[in-house]
């Protein structure tokens, strides 16, 4: 009988213990990625003034968006691996990556042309638009500055999807419990860094970011988004700017 009671008793803890690590871990995980939003939303929400500014360079721009980028994905790499969690978890996967590249590109044409219809139709119905050209720092000038912009675009689409699709989703689900609203917070939260394209550019950037991260959360590999991200910017940052209708 007294050992009946005493198996009891340790399945009776073992529940609660489990019950307090779980609670732990939620609550490590909200203040783990509360912080790293206080590290990312305010200097993504100067981009709603960045326009005022004309003494910004490209090269200046290019290169601080890198180290940023580097730093944050560095800082994501580290809480995965402080949670002893597969990277495998944030879409870092190179299964089928032919494939996923294939798809990338082949999905681009349709994305590229819908959320092209998507911005004018948002400006004809009076959501507001760049009120002068977009900023000069936008604007690669000489072969340097291109090759810079082409290293810009690539890291870019990376490091983006990992820390919006990737971390923020894996985050936002675990809070949240409801991957919908994780998928829609993270494309909110990655809209706030083109308040200079207007407030259609926003709302665009947002569904932008919803389809990459339905995509991403479809596939279970950040390939097919990256592939994407990086066509979207190729173009607009790289190749019209070199053909002159930048």
């Amino acid at each position: 009988m007294q050992r009946r009671q005493s198996v009891v008793t340790e399945l009776n803890n073992s529940k609660t213990n489990s019950r307090d690590s779980a609670q732990s871990s939620w609550t490590e995980q909200l203040v783990e990625v509360s912080v790293f939003l206080f590290l990312i939303i305010p200097s993504m929400a100067l981009s709603f003034f960045a326009i005022k500014q004309g003494s910004l360079s490209f090269v200046l721009v290019a290169i601080s968006a890198i180290l940023r980028d580097l730093a944050l994905v560095s800082l994501i790499f580290f809480f995965i691996w402080r949670n002893n969690e597969p990277f495998t978890w944030i879409g870092w996967t190179y299964k089928s990556s032919r494939k996923e590249i294939a798809l990338g590109i082949v999905l681009f044409i349709p994305f590229s042309f819908g959320t092209g219809l998507l911005e004018k139709g948002l400006r004809a119905v009076g959501l507001s638009a760049p009120s002068t050209p977009l900023p000069s720092f936008l604007a690669a000038r000489g072969m340097g500055e291109f090759l810079l912009a082409l290293v810009l675009v690539g890291i870019v689409a990376l490091a983006e999807e990992t820390i919006f699709r990737g971390y923020l989703i894996l985050r936002f689900k675990a809070v949240t419990a409801n991957p919908t609203v994780a998928a829609l917070l993270s494309a909110a939260i990655f809209s706030l860094g083109h308040g200079y394209e207007g407030s259609a550019g926003v709302v665009t950037v947002g569904v932008m970011g919803l389809v990459f991260a339905f995509l991403y959360m479809w596939r279970k590999s950040l390939v097919a988004p990256i592939v994407m991200h990086f066509l979207q910017d190729f173009i607009g940052i790289v190749l019209l700017p070199l053909l002159g209708k930048g």
